[in-house]
């Protein structure tokens, strides 16, 4: 096999990465198994006003995508920036794993990763304010993602009502 079609069938940018979810219902070696053969993955670092539509346009360059589940915050029921992508096949998946991640949409950079498969109830941040727990944390203005951090937004809820 020459070198040029080995890259192309390498699984180096499919592989399992290190982040496991601390909520799976099950043991390491279930989860891994899970992971190892899932349809699935999770999309992060979408903008709130990503869209359905947009998230389908470019995973389905990969292959065909069987369905999509938007993240939500649990509290407002709006987007909090993650998605899940469920796709009829392993190879499909593999493709959007090696091609997809790391690209730009929304004019953002997404990431994505393998998922054990959709549950319900997943669908929903998981932060204490109803969100992602990154966005909890985050110092930094992002417009794409609410703002500022809630922790931060907090903060300076308070200076403003100090400063009276």
């Amino acid at each position: 096999m020459s070198a040029k079609l080995s890259a192309l069938t390498s699984d180096s940018h499919i592989d399992i990465s290190q982040y496991r979810d601390q909520h799976f219902k099950g043991n390491r070696y279930e989860q891994e198994k899970l992971l190892k053969g899932s349809h699935t993955l999770y999309v992060g670092n979408l903008s709130f006003y990503t869209t359905e539509e947009q998230v389908y346009e470019l995973f389905s360059k990969s292959g065909d995508v069987k369905r999509i589940i938007i993240g939500l915050d649990k509290v407002k029921k709006t987007a909090c920036g993650f998605c899940f992508v469920e796709y009829y096949s392993r190879g499909d998946a593999e493709h959007a794993m090696r091609f997809v991640n790391g690209t730009r949409l929304d004019d953002r950079i997404i990431r994505t990763d393998w998922d054990t498969g959709f549950k319900e109830g997943r669908q929903f941040g998981r932060g204490k304010s109803g969100g992602q727990v990154r966005d909890e944390y985050r110092q930094d203005y992002d417009p794409a993602r609410g703002g500022y951090g809630k922790l931060a937004q907090q903060h300076r809820v308070g200076e403003v009502r100090n400063s009276f």
